[in-house]
């Protein structure tokens, strides 16, 4: 048994953060409809993180802590910083078994949240996703562009991730807060969504997805969220991702930058040939310059995660490789414009060859790093067996037992 903030032992306590910036209007039953599905099984803490309201929303917030104060935390930003900020303040207070979002706007029913609750405290899962577009359950009909464009976000996040999630930017997220002190929130806007999501994937958790109602809200009614913030979430989906994603994203994404690169490469050799150097000197200095681009690149882009500037091992490798793909690249150049190809064609298809050689050298041997997705059961060095989470183990033990 633990005892919670909310004052007393209980067999599960759940926190749940409360971002607010100017929700005066649904606030006071926003809290009263999640203090309602507490029972003797489940007590709730409540942290209301009021992100610089101006309309009356902190002074209700305080109203509601002076209510319930063994239940309820207020917390203020003397600035506004946007949602993920206002989790960030709301996360770092919680002490429950387990914590949740919920936003302020009645958007989201925490009737629901018992259902998410369940696979956690069973053990099954790591993180639970409430999906809006599995349930059969009650839904307001609103934006179709909207909608249409959710389900984009998802996709480009699935790609990413190599998870198979329906809904990436739903609102309810239920951790294990074990596992939710382990991940740093930085973005401060609603880039929160895709970043938590890249990094419960790069964790490899145990994900559910559950479905919920949906009680949306028009621009009228408050819904803050616009087009800025889907521009936010692609570039937050590639951030976040892109030193994890699967190979074949990757590879898409090398493509951008070994083009570059390559068109840089091609530049400079066909300068060096115009102002009288020989081939080799040429494809030499043009390759080793296009190499330096490239790792430039793909350490602000693709791999920075991973990259460590000043780790000599690294340097090594990169340095290894690029010496050994340049002699590839200038032999097969001067092969093939002894054949008669044409410098400029010749010198292409070299490029072509050691883009992807390139990437290959780069992904597995310089920045090696294991790929996001769903959860794997470890593997043991020393003994090649499986290794399962402490509770999920027990779980399957005590299932073992009944049988």
């Amino acid at each position: 048994m633990k005892k919670g903030a909310a004052g007393r032992n209980s067999k599960t306590c759940l926190s749940v953060v409360i971002p607010c910036f100017n929700e005066r209007g649904t606030l006071r039953e926003c809290v009263e409809n999640v203090l309602s599905i507490e029972d003797p099984d489940l007590s709730i803490e409540i942290i209301i993180v009021d992100d610089c309201s101006t309309d009356g929303s902190h002074g209700i917030a305080l109203e509601l802590a002076e209510k319930y104060p063994r239940q309820i935390v207020v917390c203020s930003h003397k600035k506004n910083q946007g949602k993920g900020a206002a989790l960030r303040t709301g996360f770092a207070k919680a002490t429950g078994d387990f914590v949740c979002v919920q936003d302020a706007d009645l958007e989201y029913d925490p009737s629901d949240l018992k259902r998410l609750l369940a696979p956690l405290i069973s053990g099954k899962a790591d993180v639970v996703l409430g999906s809006r577009f599995l349930s059969t359950g009650e839904h307001r009909v609103l934006y179709y562009w909207h909608y249409l464009g959710n389900r984009l976000l998802t996709f480009i996040s699935n790609m990413f991730t190599d998870l198979n999630l329906t809904d990436m930017e739903t609102g309810y997220k239920v951790f294990r807060t074990d596992i939710l002190r382990k991940i740093s929130i930085q973005e401060d806007r609603f880039g929160f969504e895709p970043e938590i999501v890249a990094k419960i994937a790069h964790m490899r958790l145990r994900i559910y997805e559950i479905g919920i109602s949906y009680y949306g809200r028009t621009y009228e009614e408050g819904k803050k969220i616009g087009v800025k913030d889907g521009f936010r979430a692609i570039y937050c989906i590639m951030r976040y991702n892109l030193h994890s994603a699967p190979l074949p994203v990757q590879f898409l994404a090398y493509l951008f930058i070994g083009g570059v690169s390559a068109v840089f490469n091609l530049f400079v050799f066909l300068g060096g040939l115009s102002f009288g150097y020989s081939a080799t000197v040429s494809a030499l200095t043009a390759y080793f310059l296009a190499a330096a681009l490239n790792y430039v690149l793909c350490i602000l882009l693709l791999f920075r995660h991973k990259a460590k500037w000043s780790a000599p091992k690294e340097i090594a490798l990169y340095l290894a490789v690029v010496c050994v793909l340049g002699i590839v690249d200038v032999g097969l150049t001067r092969l093939l414009m002894g054949t008669g190809l044409a410098a400029w064609l010749a010198k292409s298809t070299a490029t072509m060859v050691g883009l992807i050689l390139n990437f290959a050298g780069r992904r597995l041997i310089v920045f090696p790093e294991k790929a996001s997705g769903p959860w794997r059961p470890q593997i043991e060095e020393s003994t090649g067996r499986q290794t399962l989470p402490e509770d999920f183990a027990r779980e399957i033990q005590s299932m073992q037992r009944k049988r």
